[in-house]
């Protein structure tokens, strides 16, 4: 296990702001593929929705994940006010929303590796519109960060636990997620919820403003359509027919089946196309990591 700075400092920067086009080259078939590739983080100077004004676009991070610009939770819609207690929203010190989470204890959250920032974030939980403050949000800062052994190239391990500055106050608002249990049966086609603040229209930069979310089906096939770029810490979830699918702005957020955290939302490419269903991180490799981190800090 390394900490997120020591991982940090070893790279020189991940991508140019918002490319529209670059060459990926595939570890596995040792072929140039023209992929069209944007980043599912809000971090490439995307526009945010936000609750403060702000001027100028958000930072490169040193991390971020390739997925195509026809961008938003895709074929979903608003979900009930604070009905998903579990999502929290990664955002800048001015109040900009990059990355979802999921809280799975009162004092700790679980994100995507590539959604750390290098500078200040905050986590904010009983959030529903971006825009306006409603009164029931809970803004935490960052106490600690750990990552299980990220690869930045490959996007294996694409997992980070924030510890809050202080616990969350469990209401009828908060609420942690169910870890998956060692008993609970590997997912088969089961139909999933993803949720997050993705962009609402295909070629737009504008988050939505509000919480949504979408059924989405597990896809065990998955290797096949990316190249055997699939790792065993992955599971893919789509429509077989395209159409439903999380992308920009979502990254980090969570992937609920049978009412258990089973994934993050992680990389792609393109958004709810049939041929390339979202890939996110499977949580239930991580549970152990997970519970002897919140146990040992």
């Amino acid at each position: 296990m390394k900490k997120i700075t020591e991982i940090c400092k070893r790279r020189r920067g991940a991508f140019i702001k918002s490319p529209l086009f670059f060459h990926l080259v595939s570890l596995e078939l040792k072929v140039r593929l023209e992929v069209r590739l944007v980043f599912l983080s809000i971090s490439q100077g995307f526009l945010h929705s936000s609750k403060h004004d702000y001027d100028g676009c958000a930072s490169v991070s040193c991390v971020s994940k390739p997925i195509s610009l026809d961008s938003r939770i895709i074929g979903g819609q608003e979900v009930q006010p604070y009905s998903i207690k579990y999502q929290a929203s990664l955002q800048t010190e001015k109040g900009e929303h990059y990355c979802g989470g999921t809280l799975v204890d009162k004092e700790w959250v679980v994100s995507a590796a590539h959604c750390w920032r290098p500078h200040l974030m905050i986590v904010v939980l009983s959030e529903h519109s971006l825009r306006e403050t409603e009164g029931f949000e809970q803004i935490f800062g960052v106490s600690k960060i750990y990552v299980h052994n990220y690869n930045y190239k490959t996007f294996n391990n694409d997992i980070m636990i924030i510890k809050l500055d202080r616990p969350a106050m469990l209401n009828a608002y908060v609420q942690p997620v169910k870890l998956p249990g060692e008993n609970i049966p590997q997912l088969r086609g089961d139909v999933c919820t993803v949720s997050g603040w993705g962009v609402t229209q295909p070629y737009s930069y504008v988050l939505s403003p509000v919480l949504r979310a979408v059924d989405v089906k597990e896809i065990s096939m998955c290797s096949w359509y990316y190249w055997g770029r699939i790792t065993e810490n992955m599971i893919c979830a789509g429509s077989p027919y395209g159409g439903k699918d999380s992308c920009q702005g979502d990254s980090g957020g969570p992937l609920v089946c049978n009412g258990n955290f089973e994934g993050i939302v992680s990389w792609g490419i393109s958004c709810a196309n049939p041929y390339y269903p979202g890939v996110y991180t499977k949580v239930r490799n991580y549970v152990p990591w997970i519970n002897y981190i919140m146990n040992s800090d």
